[in-house]
């Protein structure tokens, strides 16, 4: 009988985010696949925790996913890992859960911390339907391309970014969505210099081409305002200022933002609203 892959979500800054139950699975699988093991026995060791351990990342994943699903078949459990959050989300760990499925291997997710979780809660921007976008592409084609793409998406997006390329990033997005579109950038998330800062694209990236960002980025970048069919009426924008405030926006941004997308007069469409 094979055994199992567990996803370990471990803490992103505060060791204390650890769950009970993810502690108890890390202590009872056969080993760990870790992506950066020197990371991962500071959380063994602060737990206590004793394990094997072998190394899983983007760079050996080709040739480690087969040996671990091999010792999966053979009967040993095994905890997946990456040095902060939840496997499989920006990191290798989706191929060695598609080749458990492919093999039959039964994988079980053990929830916990999650940066863009976190860095969407605290935005302030609307939450009901977004899309995760991960990193950029490093190839300014590639990257360009990306973000034609999404000039037009009207969910929410996040991005992760590093301190050292988050300048030319924010450039990018403002140069693709518009200076003043809303941003909210979190980093340090649950650590002692946790920040999260809600401004504009343009602001952003002047901000931080003066002051060097320090701590790995989470943006979280309003979507585009949506556009209605032209000559929409006050019942059509009034429909759409309920959901941007479904949404968490305020009536008075909802109604600027409808009134701008439906070609409508502002205080005629905050009236209407009103009656309602």
């Amino acid at each position: 009988m094979s055994g199992s892959l567990y996803l370990v979500a471990t803490p992103i800054g505060n060791l204390g985010d650890l769950s009970p139950r993810g502690a108890e699975t890390l202590a009872a699988v056969d080993f760990i696949a870790a992506e950066d093991t020197r990371v991962t026995v500071k959380l063994l060791n602060h737990f206590d925790l004793k394990k094997p351990m072998v190394s899983y990342h983007r760079h050996n994943a080709p040739q480690r996913g087969p040996e671990i699903v091999a010792r999966l078949l053979a009967g040993e459990d095994c905890a997946l890992v990456t040095d902060a959050g939840t496997p499989a989300i920006s990191d290798p760990g989706e191929d060695l859960v598609r080749l458990c499925a492919e093999a039959g291997i039964t994988v079980l997710s053990i929830p916990g911390p999650c940066a863009f979780v976190n860095a969407l809660a605290l935005s302030g921007l609307p939450t009901t339907r977004f899309t995760f976008e991960g990193f950029l592409p490093m190839n300014k084609k590639n990257r360009r391309g990306q973000l034609e793409e999404l000039q037009k998406e009207t969910r929410t997006m996040v991005f992760h970014e590093a301190p050292h390329k988050l300048a030319g990033t924010l450039r990018d997005l403002a140069e693709a969505f518009g200076a003043e579109r809303p941003v909210s950038l979190s980093r340090e998330l649950t650590k002692l210099h946790e920040e999260t800062r809600r401004t504009t694209l343009g602001e952003a990236a002047a901000y931080y081409q003066e002051n060097a960002p320090k701590g790995e980025f989470v943006l979280v970048v309003a979507g585009a305002p949506e556009q209605a069919e032209e000559g929409c009426t006050l019942e059509e924008g009034y429909a759409l200022v309920e959901r941007l405030r479904d949404g968490g926006a305020t009536t008075r941004d909802a109604v600027k933002e409808a009134a701008a997308a439906c070609g409508l007069s502002r205080k005629a469409l905050y009236d209407f609203v009103q009656r309602q």
